[in-house]
């Protein structure tokens, strides 16, 4: 099967996480990446650990297999100059260098518009590019606090970022998913758009269900910990040995978590507790009440007592138990892939759910890896 987006190049002047996983699931699906990289070490992202070798880090891995490495000193004027040879070839250019830095290299957006009709030029910045905030520094773990995400995680005494890079992964897909509708529009208008998307904005639209919440009632939902801020019961709750996640979403469930697993229907007659807002209002004492009852159950009989009342739930488990996932792994989720010092290491092959894409995984670069076969394409290019 040809890949959706093979025949495609992209030119990326990219560092850490957002940006480099937006071009990853585009080499993924066909496209020709050129990661540009520092000569001394390559992206800073490859130093956050050692997991996967010496300059290769386990989120290296992740956000990078699959691209060509070219290591430029871009104060370099000879530099530049490959970058603009490049560019003439390029379909996508991403950057995400500090405010204005672009412009000082020449490479801003009027100026490649102009040189470049067709190329489709993408920024990804932390608060956009303009504004009070324009010229902050913008990681993932800062942003959580700027929109939001803190407000709504962790303990009501302990505000709390997300295990996760959220910031970085949602810019990240915006940035893909905004590249893909640039490439329709190209194939109708023949001219290549720009794209600005920031970290703030990417944010802010995951948490906007709360924020409306808070706009619309005056009020902002507390933090529940494992559990969540406007749906009771939904969460991390506590058997005789271990804990199961119990996830309610209406009132039909509800009542069948009452009758069969609790085997107290009369819960969900009290008036007390028969709407969800009502629920929410007393978490406390019903929680409580919850949990009372599932502490005379192990967590196998309350499963087998969940899956009698078809009640959504699920197991909390660690990340070792995730890698052998039972799902994961019967329907095929891990492939393999090399890294610079030879090695063969599993990864996740791409959710994307279109139906015999290919299994194998590309290799990981080393830093500069590419230089003379890309160089080598380039004096191809002009003959």
């Amino acid at each position: 099967m040809d890949l959706p987006l093979a025949g495609l190049r992209v030119l990326s002047l990219e560092q850490a996480i957002a940006v480099p996983l937006c071009t990853r699931y585009l080499a993924d699906m066909g496209a020709d990446v050129i990661k540009i990289e520092r000569p001394e070490g390559g992206d800073f992202a490859r130093q956050y650990d050692s997991a996967a070798g010496e300059n290769v880090s386990s989120w290296f891995v992740w956000a990078n297999r699959g691209k060509r490495s070219l290591a430029l000193d871009m104060k370099q004027p000879e530099s530049l100059e490959i970058v603009h040879k490049l560019l003439a070839h390029s379909d996508i250019f991403l950057q995400n260098l500090a405010p204005g830095a672009a412009e000082r290299l020449g490479l801003g957006v009027e100026a490649l518009r102009q040189k470049y009709p067709r190329l489709i030029i993408c920024t990804l910045s932390g608060y956009g590019l303009s504004g009070p905030y324009r010229d902050r520094k913008a990681y993932d773990l800062l942003l959580q606090g700027e929109a939001g995400v803190y407000a709504l995680t962790g303990t009501a005494d302990d505000p709390m970022k997300a295990g996760i890079s959220v910031s970085d992964i949602a810019a990240g897909l915006y940035c893909f998913s905004s590249i893909l509708l640039a490439l329709r529009q190209r194939d109708t208008t023949g001219q290549g758009n720009v794209i600005e998307t920031s970290l703030l904005d990417s944010t802010v639209e995951w948490v906007a269900p709360y924020l409306y919440y808070s706009m619309y009632t005056g009020r902002t939902p507390q933090r529940s910990g494992s559990r969540h801020n406007v749906i009771v019961p939904y969460g991390l709750y506590r058997a005789k040995n271990g804990s199961v996640n119990l996830a309610v979403q209406n009132e039909e469930q509800w009542r069948r978590l009452c009758r069969v697993a609790l085997v107290r229907p009369d819960i969900a007659s009290d008036p007390r507790y028969d709407s969800n807002e009502k629920r929410v209002a007393r978490r406390e004492e019903l929680e409580a009440l919850i949990e009372e009852i599932f502490s005379e159950l192990t967590v196998e009989e309350l499963e087998k007592r969940l899956e009698e009342a078809d009640v959504p739930f699920g197991r909390v488990n660690s990340l070792e138990t995730v890698a052998q996932h039972p799902q994961l792994r019967a329907q095929g989720r891990f492939s393999t892939l090399q890294v610079p010092d030879g090695r063969m290491l599993e990864a996740l092959v791409s959710p994307f759910g279109l139906v015999n894409l290919p299994r194998e995984l590309k290799a990981v670069p080393a830093a500069g890896q590419h230089n003379s076969e890309i160089l080598r394409e380039l004096e191809e290019f002009e003959a």
